[in-house]
């Protein structure tokens, strides 16, 4: 499973000229789900996401996590992040699951990370065509894959 983490002063997803969710101080997470990924996954990279320290305490410092700061979490699916760019200019895609598999992990996803967070994360909607928007705050992007955990 892959994650693109990017602090933010605030984010929205639109569907069909629509808000889907919306969020002040907090996360955007745009994650890929591949068909390894299980609850092991789930579980260690909700806790990395929900328990980064990447946002500001009263002395300027990154020493404050999401939850500890009280901002929220919008989650949206990106099948793209398992894009393979090894051949060629096209990516491929192939290592990206199928949504029959990955939309059961998405909601487990979403389900630990509210577990977590200890309230309720937005999302945007898997597969639709989303139209995503952010003020990247600092910038502070940080990618993790839950494959490569050592």
């Amino acid at each position: 499973m892959r994650a693109v983490i990017q602090r933010v002063s605030e984010a929205n997803v639109v569907i069909q000229q629509s808000i889907r969710a919306s969020i002040g101080k907090g996360l955007l997470v745009l994650i890929g789900i591949e068909d390894a990924d299980g609850d092991e996954d789930i579980g260690w990279l909700s806790g990395k996401i929900v328990n980064l320290r990447i946002f500001n305490d009263q002395n300027g410092v990154m020493n404050l996590s999401v939850k500890e700061d009280g901002g929220d979490i919008l989650l949206v699916s990106q099948f793209t992040l398992q894009a393979s760019t090894k051949k060629g200019n096209r990516p491929s895609y192939i290592g990206a699951s199928k949504p029959e598999k990955a939309i059961p992990v998405y909601e487990r996803m979403i389900g630990q990370l509210e577990k977590e967070l200890g309230k309720k994360i937005y999302t945007g909607e898997f597969g639709a065509d989303m139209k995503v928007s952010l003020l990247n705050d600092g910038p502070v992007t940080i990618v993790i894959d839950s494959k490569n955990r050592v």
